[in-house]
């Protein structure tokens, strides 16, 4: 990991300063209610979204219950009424904060991981970096730095950034983070690209709605809290076998919401379990499975990589449908619009999809992940060089807060999508000049310890 060291030592050569902020009875009819137990119908204590309830109700009216996918892709991304197009959900004011928003170190390790990748793969000329779901900007912002500190090594590159969001609002709070005022809209809606603009460095920015839509190259993708808020299908195994768990109007109550489960198998029942599946209640994200299948094309393709952090598992859990309002659990089903929606992702079903056609690490645990990426090593620079006894606890406070097993140290995890031939052995050099060693590989940072 000499490299990686190098490249940390480089980085964290400027000071850096840490902010935390810190079921009732069987309705008549063919469906029944659904018995898991964490399910739960609209809470009285929450007043419905009008508009949004109003819609799903229209839709479950004309076409019969729904699935959960379908109530997670409306109540997060409709056009006009969906949680992530009218709001602004992130930091202290918003319904959750992510890492980046917590330390800067942490989004700067990211950028330590992609110049490190880049420079396992050979330093191509063109260096495009993809960030899915860029939140605030935050992630984005603290990755440039790192380039911008470490000019002498990836100035030889064509640097450029693209960020696939589909949320106007936050497309416009990435554009303030990352180019201040210098970023416009496209003036055609049906331009790919519907926003440019150019960060203070001159990195280029573009912004698209589309992964499929971001130029074919050479890029490092990143995604953080990304994949859990993607649909995801609820299967539920029955004495008849795997039927589905759709979102249906409670007869009790028109304005309130509940599960049922499908009578008999839907088409996504019947295609999207895995066989051989042992848990009683399993959750798939199948438009994950399709981001996770372009990115191995595209990886393959045109080389790269892929470093995704989430909430997760390795299919192990059952039901981790959850939703956040106020930075507190809230009822999935009540007031839809209101609050996130989020599911933990099951790495073991993205490793599937992802084929053979790329490698696969992972998933390690955020504390491992950043531990071995020097975490500690940056933490004892910044303590020794902090007297204010307030800053000191910040810093203190994001680092347990980041690593803690209890905390977001073992809930969040990473996993990273490779070409083949990043994880294969140098060619041993031909010919009469000999060398004193074999060349060897360097290392996935994150994914192997560091020592220093």
């Amino acid at each position: 990991m000499r490299f990686c060291r190098q490249l940390l030592c480089r980085t964290f050569s400027h000071r850096v300063t840490s902010c935390l902020p810190v079921t009732g009875k069987p309705a008549a009819g063919r469906w029944s209610p659904a018995q898991c137990g964490s399910f739960c119908c609209s809470s009285e204590d929450g007043k419905p979204q009008p508009s949004m309830l109003k819609h799903l109700s229209s839709k479950i009216r004309a076409t019969g219950p729904i699935s959960v996918s379908e109530y997670m892709r409306e109540v997060l991304t409709n056009p006009v009424t969906g949680y992530y197009v009218r709001r602004n959900m992130l930091g202290a004011d918003g319904d959750f904060i992510t890492s980046p928003e917590i330390s800067q170190v942490f989004g700067e390790l990211f950028g330590v991981w992609v110049v490190s990748e880049w420079m396992g793969a050979g330093r191509p000329k063109r260096l495009q970096l993809v960030e899915l779901g860029p939140g605030k900007g935050s992630l984005a912002a603290d990755i440039l730095r790192v380039f911008t500190q470490l000019r002498s090594v990836v100035g030889g590159a064509s640097v450029s950034v693209h960020l696939v969001e589909v949320s106007p609002t936050l497309s416009r709070v990435q554009a303030q983070t990352l180019t201040g005022n210098r970023s416009q809209e496209a003036s055609s809606e049906d331009d790919p690209v519907y926003r440019r603009g150019e960060t203070a460095a001159g990195f280029p920015v573009s912004w698209y709605r589309r992964l499929e839509d971001v130029p074919a190259a050479f890029s490092i993708f990143v995604a953080h809290e990304f994949f859990d808020a993607l649909p995801v299908h609820k299967f539920q195994r029955t004495e008849k076998g795997w039927r589905e768990v759709l979102v249906d109007i409670d007869p009790a109550d028109p304005d309130r919401l509940r599960f049922v489960v499908a009578p008999t198998p839907t088409l996504a029942s019947s295609t999207l379990v895995q066989a051989g599946e042992r848990r009683d209640h399993v959750e798939v994200c199948a438009e994950g499975g399709v981001v996770v299948q372009q990115l191995a094309r595209r990886i393959q393709e045109e080389g790269g990589a892929a470093l995704i952090a989430d909430y997760g598992h390795d299919g192990t859990k059952t039901d981790t449908f959850r939703g956040f309002k106020g930075h507190r659990l809230h009822d999935v089903l009540a007031a839809p619009g209101s609050a996130d929606l989020t599911a933990d992702v099951d790495f073991s079903f993205l490793r599937r999809m992802a084929g053979g056609g790329v490698a696969c690490l992972g998933p390690v645990t955020q504390r491992t992940f950043l531990k071995n990426m020097g975490i500690d090593a940056r933490m004892q620079v910044l303590l020794r060089s902090c007297s204010d006894p307030s800053t000191r606890q910040q810093l203190l406070g994001s680092y347990d807060l980041l690593t803690n097993p209890s905390r977001m140290g073992e809930r969040f995890h990473f996993f990273s999508l490779l070409h083949p031939r990043r994880l294969a052995a140098p060619p041993t050099p031909q010919g009469l000049k000999l060398e004193k060693k074999n060349p060897v590989q360097l290392p996935v940072a994150g994914f192997t310890e560091l020592r220093f």
